[in-house]
């Protein structure tokens, strides 16, 4: 399969917040992502609002709806505020990730032994809404086997180790164990999401195998995209998934 890219434009909504109105417009900034290639965006909305906010969740679902298949991915903490808001809004995705509310960024996956049972009815008051639900786990095959005892449609595979692993060049064994994870979530039925710390480079060894359906990506490529501009940052990108390297 060839994998899609949702951009995460949480680091825009951050710029824009610093100084206290619209500018720049994250609205803007989606439409652009979703003409040059992207399938869809993302937005991690916290508790504080301090980047993306809970109106950013309608606004962006307005501007994919002016596009041909493409979709609104919502993550975040499941707590009751960021519920209510995505049952209203019924994005296409809304990715469930164990963050503290403090936490700067996220930094694990579920322990769904300890938690998986409280996930699953909302896991499937969300699918009864018609919305998409994905856990955010590590690449643990014990963990990938509990996402699927849930009932959710993917997983997103946390892949800061990866990444960290590449940056050293020693990333070959647990770039196989990412994929004996993501393997084993497409027997159990589920599609496989990944995302965090993924970037121009080290894209490409990762989605090789075929078997990620969407990397979802903010923070490096807005870093690239101060060097390289935005559009081109999407265009190069967009040119690695369709390579599939």
């Amino acid at each position: 399969m060839t994998t899609q890219l949702s951009v995460n434009l949480n680091k825009i909504a951050l710029v824009r917040n610093a100084r206290g109105r619209n500018f720049p417009a994250i609205t803007e900034f989606g439409e652009m992502a979703l003409s040059g290639g992207a399938i869809g965006l993302t937005i991690h909305p916290r508790p504080d609002q301090r980047h993306a906010t809970y109106q950013d969740i309608a606004d962006l679902k307005a501007v994919v709806r002016r596009f041909d298949g493409k979709e609104l991915n919502v993550e975040g903490y499941p707590d009751d505020t960021l519920v209510a808001h995505v049952l209203a809004e019924k994005p296409d995705q809304f990715t469930l990730v164990p963050d503290d509310p403090n936490q700067i960024t996220s930094d694990h996956g579920w322990d769904l032994h300890q938690h998986g049972e409280r996930l699953k009815p909302l896991i499937a008051q969300c699918q009864s809404a018609g919305i998409r639900t994905s856990l955010f786990v590590d690449p643990d095959l014990e963990q990938v086997r509990r996402a699927a005892d849930t009932g959710t449609d993917r997983i997103e595979l946390y892949t800061e180790a990866y990444a960290e692993a590449f940056a050293l060049n020693n990333y070959e064994p647990l770039l196989e164990q990412y994929m004996q994870c993501a393997d084993l979530a497409l027997s159990l039925g589920m599609t496989v999401n990944a995302g965090h710390d993924l970037d121009l480079d080290n894209l490409g060894n990762f989605v090789a195998r075929g078997n990620v359906a969407e990397v979802s990506i903010g923070h490096a490529l807005t870093v690239e995209a101060l060097q390289l501009g935005f559009a081109e940052t999407i265009k190069r990108y967009v040119n690695i998934l369709q390579r599939g390297r």
